[in-house]
């Protein structure tokens, strides 16, 4: 069984970002993968998102903030809403007009997009922008994680977004693997 991996590559980060955005554009897809890049919440919780949680349509502007429960710890995150996030709403929201109670990513009935579908889209990014094959939705959870302890974000924080008991665990789920060990060598000079 394959473990997936976070995207460790800044410029491959890039060019998966950007693949919805200019190379097969597609403003969904492209919201999908930036807002699960940059919430970190698990899929099934970012597919189980809808516009009120994003945006106060009474108002015209954007909220702070995410209050979730996520749907397999059960606990309450609120999760700052940052400018890419707002970028990829506010480019949807030129084209389409959706009901305030929709799912961000509807699917074709009344629920949300299924994970199989949100796996596809992920995939198709990863694979058209020449990245490892074990990328998936997780990976983008994984990736935020590790950019984070990249630009030298306290572990403890790490951990309490992931909501891990030990930083044990957040270093093995983020990869952090020999490569990274070696760079901090050999930046690290004395």
């Amino acid at each position: 069984m394959s473990t997936t991996q976070p995207i460790r590559d800044r410029e491959k980060l890039e060019q998966f970002r950007n693949y919805y955005r200019f190379k097969e554009p597609n403003r969904r897809n492209y919201l999908l993968i930036v807002t699960t890049m940059n919430t970190a919440l698990r899929i099934s919780d970012v597919l189980k998102l809808r516009w009120t949680d994003l945006y106060d349509f009474d108002e015209d502007r954007f909220h702070e903030h995410i209050n979730i429960t996520e749907t397999k710890t059960h606990k309450k995150q609120t999760i700052a809403i940052n400018s890419n996030i707002k970028d990829a709403v506010a480019s949807y929201l030129k084209i389409h007009s959706p009901w305030h109670g929709d799912f961000v990513f509807k699917g074709y009935g009344p629920g949300p997009m299924s994970r199989t579908t949100a796996w596809r889209i992920v995939k198709k990014a990863a694979v058209e922008s020449g990245m490892p094959e074990h990328i998936s939705p997780h990976s983008l959870r994984k990736t935020f994680g590790y950019f984070a302890w990249k630009r030298g974000i306290q572990p403890a924080v790490i951990m309490s977004i992931y909501n891990h008991s030990s930083y044990a665990i957040t270093k093995r789920y983020l990869g952090i693997d020999q490569d990274d060990k070696d760079e901090i060598y050999q930046q690290n000079e004395l």
